[in-house]
This record gives structure tokens, C-alpha cells and sequence, in this order.
């Protein structure tokens, strides 16, 4: 009898643990609703009515009554010139923006990690850009690269007896210049997360390759790179996407001209969608937008995933 009365108290003791700790895990869930109705609110809700929208004939035209169109807004995007000029040049640049900012910002990383007397100055200079709003930075380089008299590169350029260059206005350069200034404005933020993965580095990795008679290339490529693959993911990743999803830089600049040199599916979006007031075409080009995107971001991780695996 004394024993069952032991077990049914330790039964009883257990009950009551399991009781609070459901009772806490409640409390905490609860703190998350706020934040997922939010996210459903403004983000599931709304991509769900583009998809929906996205198959039907909503235009400026008809915004009631609307019919059931099957795919056909999907397979008009592959007959729009705007939308398949958004998509190319979306893509142009998120791999330019990815690459090059990765890898300047890696070799600025370097660079500013030693015991230079200068380096929180240098450092301060080159994140400053990232401080300010693209359209403020779109504004300035559209005034430097201008073909005008103001424009101060072209100015510069005549000064030393050389031709203007329509940095903007020609259709082979636009989307090259507009990359250009996006680099001058984030590389710098791509080398405060790079300086941060490198001072956890330690320091006796290091001692013990120089023991070893490892070269400072060697040391870069054996210890150094291997080590910074958490930051190049991060850096990688939010480039890439970024860079596909661009939209403010490109209205200061360039408004997606000359032509559609330098459309983006953000700018090509906008403009089917409000300025000609073909809802449902905008919305399926969204939705193809989103499955590009989660395509290129899965592909990316896996990649940088098995990088990683493969220098541990």
C-alpha cells in the first residue's frame, strides 16, 4: 500500500510539472500571435488574392463580375516585351550586385582588419553610403553621371580632353552604371559583416599556419575563406535577393529606360499593373516572381550549404 501510494504521488507530482510547463508554453505562444496575424494579414493574405486575381480578367476595366481565365495571364508574360525585359534585367543584376559586392566587400574586410591607423576612419567611409535611402543615392549619381553641364563625371571627363559618356541614356551601359552605384552604396555594409565573421576568427589559426610556413595567400584560401562561410552566405543570399526584387534605385535613375534597359520585374510590375491597369497580368507576373525567387534562394542555399560541408 505504501508503495502504490508513492507511485501515485510521483504520478501526481509529474502531472502537475506537465500541467505548468503546458501552461508556460501557452503563455508563450500567445506572444506570438500578434506577430502572426500580422504576417497573415500582410503577407499571406495578400500574396493568396494575387494568386487569385492572377487567374482571372480583373483589369481598370472590370473590377467586378470578374471571370475565371485559367493560366492564360501566365502565358501572356512570355508575349510581353516590358515583363520579359523586368525578368532578364532583374536577374542581370542580381547576379552582378551578388558577385561583386561579395567579393569587394570580402578584400575591403581584409584590407581594413589590419592595424592600420586609419582603419575606424576608413571603415566609417566606406559604410557611410549604406547609411542613406537608395532613392537619395539614385538622385546624387543621376546628377554626377548626367550628360548636362551640372553632370560633374562628364565635366571631369572633358576636362582631360576625353568624350561625354551617356551613362544613363545608352541602352549597352544603363543597367551597368545603375549596378555600379548600388556597389559604391552597399559594399561597404557587406564589410562590416565580413569584419565581424573575421575578428571571431582566432588568432592562433593563424600563428600555427605561419609556424607551418603557410603563405598569407595560403593562409587566406586555407584558414580565412573557410572560416568566413557563414558571412558569405548571409551577404550572398541577401544580395541576390535584393538584388532581384530592386525597384527604388531604378526609379531615381532611370524610370527602367532608356527603353527597357534597365526595367526590373518590380518596375515592369508597377507599370502593368498601374499604369496600364492590367491588374491580373501584374499579379501573375508577381506570382512567377515569388517562384523565381524561392527557386534561386533554395538552389543558392544548397550550394553554399555544400561549400560549407566540403571546407569543414
Amino acid at each position: 500500500m505504501q508503495d502504490e501510494a508513492v507511485a501515485v504521488s510521483f504520478l501526481e507530482r509529474l502531472n502537475a510539472v506537465r500541467m505548468k510547463l503546458l501552461r508556460r508554453e501557452l503563455d508563450y505562444g500567445l506572444l506570438i500571435v500578434p506577430a502572426l496575424l500580422f504576417y497573415v494579414l500582410f503577407s499571406v493574405y495578400p500574396f493568396l488574392s494575387m494568386f487569385y486575381y492572377s487567374v482571372t480578367d480583373y483589369s481598370v476595366s472590370k473590377m467586378t463580375n470578374l471571370s475565371f481565365v485559367g493560366f492564360k495571364n501566365y502565358l501572356s508574360i512570355f508575349h510581353n516585351d516590358l515583363l520579359i525585359a523586368g525578368f532578364q534585367n532583374s536577374i542581370i543584376y542580381a547576379v552582378l550586385m551578388t558577385v561583386f559586392q561579395t567579393a569587394f566587400g570580402l578584400v575591403l574586410a581584409v584590407f581594413l582588419d589590419r592595424k592600420l591607423l586609419t582603419r575606424n576612419v576608413l571603415r566609417s567611409v566606406f559604410f557611410l553610403p549604406a547609411v542613406f535611402s537608395p532613392l537619395i543615392i539614385g538622385f546624387l549619381w543621376n546628377y554626377l553621371m548626367s550628360t548636362s553641364d551640372f553632370g560633374l563625371i562628364n565635366q571631369g571627363l572633358q576636362g582631360l580632353g576625353l568624350a561625354k559618356i551617356n551613362f544613363l541614356g545608352d541602352a549597352d551601359l544603363a543597367i551597368y552604371s545603375v549596378v555600379f552605384t548600388q556597389l559604391w552604396q552597399w559594399t561597404g555594409w557587406a564589410m562590416v559583416i565580413f569584419l565581424a565573421n573575421l575578428q571571431s576568427i582566432p588568432k592562433d589559426l593563424y600563428e600555427a599556419a605561419d609556424i607551418d610556413g603557410a603563405s598569407k595567400w595560403n593562409q587566406f584560401w586555407k584558414v580565412t575563406l573557410p572560416l568566413m562561410q557563414p558571412s558569405v552566405n548571409v551577404v550572398a543570399v541577401t544580395a541576390m535577393i535584393g538584388g532581384l526584387k530592386v525597384f527604388d534605385i531604378i526609379l531615381a535613375l532611370t524610370d527602367g529606360g532608356p527603353g527597357n534597359a534597365t526595367q526590373t520585374i518590380m518596375t515592369a510590375y508597377i507599370k502593368t499593373s498601374f499604369n496600364e491597369g492590367f491588374y491580373s497580368k501584374g499579379a501573375a507576373s508577381g506570382v512567377v516572381f515569388f517562384f523565381v525567387v524561392m527557386v534561386i534562394t533554395v538552389v543558392m542555399m544548397r550550394v553554399l550549404g555544400k561549400w560549407g560541408e566540403r571546407i569543414k
